[in-house]
Parts: C-alpha cells; structure tokens; sequence
C-alpha cells in the first residue's frame, strides 16, 4: 500500500480511518419522498426529445470516428460533447462517460473498450456545456440552485445523462439493454444518483465518487466542491434539507444492476468516508476496488490505475 503520508495541506486526507472503520460507514437515512422526487424527475426526463446532431470533430485518433455532438436535455438545455465509434469494429454496446469537476477538453481514448459508442457528455453549466446563468466554475457551480431541491443544477446534471442515454438509443435502437455508465469524482456521484432510476443503465463505473453521505460531506474539511457549500452553510444556514434528495450514498443503495466502484483511502477533494459510503452501500455482489489515494499524485498510482483499466475492460466487455 503507498498512502500518501506527506502533503500540502492542514488536514489529514485519510481522516484518520483505517479501512476497516471506512467500510463500516453507513449510509444516513433517506428523507421522506426520496425515491418519488427521483421516479417523478426520470419520468419527465425520459418524454423529452434528445433530437442528437453530429458532424465529424477535428479531433482526429486512429482508433476511433470522433464526432462533435449535442443533444436536447431538461428545460430545454443544450447538452454538448463527443461521440467516439471504433473505426474497426461494429457498434454492439454503448457508454456514458461523466467527467470531474474539472469538466473537459477532450474525449478519453484510451478506454479499453471494442465495439462500443462511447458518449462524452458535458454537463449543464461546465465546459462545453457552459451556459448562464449556471457559473462555470466548479466552485459556484455546486451552489447553483441549492435553495431548494427542485432548482438545484446537480438534479438537472443527472438529467443529462438520462439523456445521454436516450441519445444513444435514439442513434442506435440496438443499443437498447446494452449501455453502461462510468464516472470519476463529481461524475461519479452523478451516475449514483442517476443508475438506480433508470433501467437502461445496465452496468455502472464510480471512481472516487462525491457527494455521498451529505452530512459528513457538509463537516469534514476539504479542497473539494463541498468547500463552496460549507462556506455558503455559515453564511446562510443549513443546506442539508436540499442536499439529503442529492445523496449518492442513499441512492447507491437502491442501485440493483452490477457496479464496479474505486474509493480512495486517502483524498483531500472528496473525503474518504463520504465515497465508501457509496460503495459499501451497494448489494453486495458488486466489486470494490480499493485505490490507496484520490485527486493526488502518489507512489503505485501507474500500477493501480493499470489493474483497475483492465478491470474496467473486462467489465464492461459483458455489456
């Protein structure tokens, strides 16, 4: 194991808990209408019209057709990314790819993926899909809304990928019964709280996933977007009645398709117990794997990001 015990900042991203005491964090408990906000959003979600353009990107791989495209979300939000087609092979599964709140510049391509469309979806307010009033910068991105649950953007973001599915079926109707979703960090907590409601989604990847376990989420210090939000708290007063309908740990919890989910033992953006919350809620025939740290360069990452791709490719391979 190479947990990082040298760092930059004034607190200890390990929290002090071995990995024994992160396993046995358990998920808080749901506020009442939890699963009708969600069952009733999925549904108005699912009525919308995708309408997907496409047009050959500039971007250029030889393993893979990149395309630029866009799709109709909820309210009318214009969703933007890319859609990568293996060059060599047919099209027989599909996959959405979330993104950290870093956003992103560019599609992935070294995914160890054959004969899938793999969709890169920005999500509302970030990177390509930047739009007012929604700021793009993470930061005040995670307060967008946060009055009430019902304005919240990070509803609106798993909205965006319920409709990245829809686009891969309207695309490719085939597809139907053969799509999977992996996320890292924001994205991550993202397809926890969207894999449970929507039964399209047949497989899932979390890697480091956040906002698990809101009130810990809400206390523990951080580098992370929970930062912006424990600071709107002192000035405003308490968000968690928002924030318990946006728990990923409480959603996990209903997820009952097989997930493959990575927590970090050591993570000073998204703390450790709030992503074990997520993953020790899952049923129990789904795959843990542990990595030493997250959002932070360490000794050994090479080799474990290594065994985890190869994970990732066998998993999603049986899609």
């Amino acid at each position: 194991m190479s947990v990082p015990t040298a760092h930059p900042f004034d607190f200890d991203p390990t929290y002090g808990l071995q990995l024994s005491q992160l396993q046995a964090i358990e998920i808080p408990e749901a506020p009442p209408g939890f699963d009708d906000f969600w069952q009733k959003r999925y549904k108005a979600a699912i009525a919308v019209d995708p309408q997907p353009k496409f047009r050959h990107s500039r971007l250029r791989h030889d393993n893979w057709h990149v395309f630029d495209i866009s799709y109709m979300s909820t309210g009318s939000f214009q969703i933007n990314g890319w859609l990568l087609l293996p060059r060599n092979s047919q099209v027989r599964r599909g996959l959405v790819v979330g993104h950290g709140y870093g956003g992103r510049d560019q599609p992935e391509f070294d995914l160890p993926l054959e004969e899938t469309a793999v969709l890169f979806p920005c999500s509302r307010g970030l990177s390509l899909s930047a739009r007012p009033p929604i700021p793009s910068d993470a930061s005040r991105h995670v307060l967008h809304g946060i009055e009430h649950r019902d304005t919240y953007v990070i509803g609106g973001c798993v909205e965006d990928i319920w409709l990245a599915v829809s686009t891969l079926e309207t695309l490719y109707p085939w597809l139907a019964g053969h799509i999977g979703y992996s996320g890292i960090s924001f994205g991550g907590g993202i397809g926890a709280l969207a894999i449970p409601f929507d039964a399209r989604i047949r497989r899932g990847h979390l890697v480091v996933p956040t906002f698990g376990h809101r009130p810990l989420w809400l206390t523990l210090p951080t580098v992370g977007s929970a930062q912006s939000v424990q600071a709107y708290q002192k000035q405003h007063g308490s968000v968690l009645e928002t924030l318990r309908f946006f728990d990923a740990a409480i959603a996990a919890s209903r997820i009952t398709v097989p997930m493959l989910v990575a927590p970090a033992l050591f993570d000073p953006a998204v703390a450790p117990p709030c992503q074990f919350s997520v993953a020790n809620a899952l049923q129990k025939f789904n795959e843990i794997f542990i990595l030493d740290a997250g959002h932070f360069d360490y000794a050994g990452s090479e080799e474990q990001n290594a065994i985890l791709r190869d994970k990732v490719g066998r998993f999603f391979k049986v899609l």
